[in-house]
């Protein structure tokens, strides 16, 4: 298995200063949204400080119950207008934040998730040979989900705790300084307790969130090869490999809602003992009157404000962590070297297919020590047909992977029409090479669909035009939706043989100078070869053809055979030289092919 550099999961993130800016460095995509944040912060801010007045007016209400009156509010009714008048503040602030912060965090991650995808299209093929989908799939619904709960919730929630922590904390040393100074002997338990257990939870959530990824990378798996596991009858044994992934993870979450618990717990009893202790304090202090009973009841609720605002924080640091881990997953993604231009260039590009390779060398970057193509050199002219054919491994498909520039040679260089293939701008260059695979792959829309994806701007005339072109009108007409007919997952409402007819008509609308056949007719009934067959040669008509194949049946009638072995050519010709050839690799495989049909 390829060594694997991309960050997990549920990789654990210290917070500083350095992975701090990692995590600003996703809040870019927030600035074009910069009026509405602002907004949701003001507003944050002032609901904040009339949650604050709450605790004031309360004890104020009190004391004019008693006859104590203050300077502004001299009775019990003024002091119950204002806390209505405060409630109905805080409750149109309370609106305008949560609104405003909802409108940037829906439209900036949205932004992000397409920006992660339109990264990940362009990236070349390398990134993926090293990444499972699984996992490129949990960066753009997990990871930003994650950040997500961080624009909308944990950033408004730190703010809120931290303004309810300082000013609360600066009105009761104003207010009543010795039940303050009597109350922050609690704040060393509370902080010990929250650090201990806080440890331990953290560590169980990565956990948790790591397990549940790997049961998620189980169902995709099983779920993109499920015609595999029901051909060998694995049903039960892929639901036995799920169920104790799942179990593993539900004993974790189990085990972390243990210390959950024991935290919760924790802090009840430390929080609610410190107010006990603290009113029994005030209560001596109300006896010797150096406070009133109305100031002692606002430092009780401005002591539980502080007190809930600093349990909030211990759960807003645990979502900082996840929210790092997540922004540098992301942004190990956004920072990829592109395959080529995002966009690409409206240019004109017409090839007429002369192809050369000059003493190419190619390793796979996951296989490095490997070397697949050991200097080989030849060239095709214009129009030419030729075939490849070898062994499985000995270099045929990365030949035209190299053409098609998914990968990048070792050394050597390829030429189309006399310029090396690398200084062509690349979405031009690759609107010149069509293919048609072994394994054809459809989207899961209509036929239409899938046929105008060699061009999408093309009209209906040309899409049903380039299916009869490929043999594969006459049996969409006979679907009831025609054109419109579900294709399903992959294509699996298809034969192979209306696939490959399918991929053809597409490879004809897209009208290449270069085409790549692989493998086209492999797995194909004899009907069904003859059909592709026929529309192949249509397809082949003038343009540079390249042919991988096993059977060599197919490839008869093209121009030269290029024989393949080790990374590189051990004979051409064309197939009636070749099979002249005493002892020659091709007379051996064509011996060895009509032996099996024997």
């Amino acid at each position: 298995m390829a060594k694997r550099t991309f960050l997990e999961e549920g990789e654990k993130k210290p917070v500083n200063l350095s992975t701090l800016r990692k995590l600003l460095g996703v809040f870019r995509y927030v600035v074009p949204y910069r009026g509405a944040f602002i907004l949701g912060l003001v507003a944050l801010v002032f609901s904040s400080a009339t949650v604050l007045m709450f605790p004031f007016l309360a004890g104020k209400l009190l004391d004019a119950a008693s006859g104590k009156t203050g300077f502004f509010l001299t009775s019990i009714n003024q002091v119950a207008l204002a806390l209505m008048g405060v409630l109905t503040l805080q409750s149109l602030f309370s609106f305008m934040r949560v609104y405003a912060f909802s409108i940037v965090s829906e439209r900036s991650l949205s932004d992000l998730r397409q920006a992660v995808y339109k990264k990940m299209i362009w990236l070349p093929m390398s990134f993926f040979d090293s990444r499972r989908v699984g996992e490129l799939l949990s960066r753009i619904t997990s990871d930003v989900s994650t950040l997500q709960d961080t624009f909308t919730t944990t950033l408004a929630e730190f703010v809120r705790q931290l303004l309810i922590l300082i000013i609360g904390i600066a009105v009761i040393l104003v207010l009543t300084p010795k039940l303050t100074l009597f109350m922050m002997l609690t704040f060393p338990v509370l902080t010990v307790g929250a650090l201990f257990f806080g440890r331990f939870i953290r560590k169980l959530s990565k956990k948790i969130q790591d397990m549940l990824a790997a049961a998620n990378v189980i169902v995709e798996e099983t779920m993109q090869s499920i015609t595999v596991v029901k051909s060998f009858t694995n049903e039960t044994f892929e639901s036995q490999r799920y169920g104790q992934s799942v179990s593993k993870m539900v004993d974790t979450a189990i085990h972390a809602a243990r210390y959950r618990g024991l935290f919760i717990a924790f802090t009840i009893l430390a929080l609610f003992g410190g107010i006990v202790g603290v009113i029994w304090y005030g209560g001596t202090l109300v006896q010797s009157g150096e406070i009133s009973v109305g100031e002692l009841l606002s430092f009780v609720l401005y002591t539980t404000f502080i007190g809930g605002s600093i349990a909030g924080l211990g759960d807003i640091y645990a979502q900082v962590q996840r929210s790092i881990g997540a922004s540098e997953r992301l942004l190990e993604i956004l920072d990829q070297k592109d395959e080529g231009e995002q966009q690409p260039i409206k240019q004109s590009l017409k090839l007429s297919g002369a192809i050369r390779y000059e003493n190419v060398e190619f390793s796979y970057p996951t296989r490095a020590d490997v070397t697949v193509l050991k200097s080989i050199s030849f060239s095709i002219q214009p129009g030419e047909k030729i075939a490849l054919v070898g062994p499985s491994g000995s270099g045929k498909s990365t030949i035209v992977s190299l053409l098609m520039r998914l990968y990048v040679p070792g050394s050597g260089t390829i030429s189309v029409d006399g310029r090396n293939s690398s200084s062509f701008p690349l979405s031009p260059y690759r609107e010149n090479i069509g293919i048609v695979p072994q394994e054809v792959i459809l989207f899961g829309g209509t036929i239409r669909e899938n046929i105008a994806y060699g061009r999408p701007s093309a009209t209906f005339d040309e899409i049903q035009e380039a299916a009869r072109q490929a043999n594969a009108l006459e049996f969409i007409e006979t679907f009831p939706e025609k054109f419109e007919t579900l294709v399903g997952d992959r294509g699996v409402k298809l034969s192979g043989g209306q696939r490959q007819r399918v991929a053809i008509a597409r490879a004809i609308l897209k009208d290449p100078s270069i085409l790549i056949l692989d493998e086209a007719t492999s797995s194909l009934d004899a009907k069904s070869e003859h059909l592709v067959q026929g529309a192949l040669k249509k397809l082949m008509e003038g343009r540079t053809t390249i042919v991988i194949a096993h059977r060599l049946s197919t490839i008869r009638q093209v121009d030269r055979i290029l024989v393949i072995k080790d990374g590189g050519i051990a004979e051409s010709g064309t197939h009636e030289e070749l099979s002249k050839i005493d002892e020659g690799i091709y007379r051996n495989l064509l011996r060895l092919q009509w032996e099996a049909q024997v």
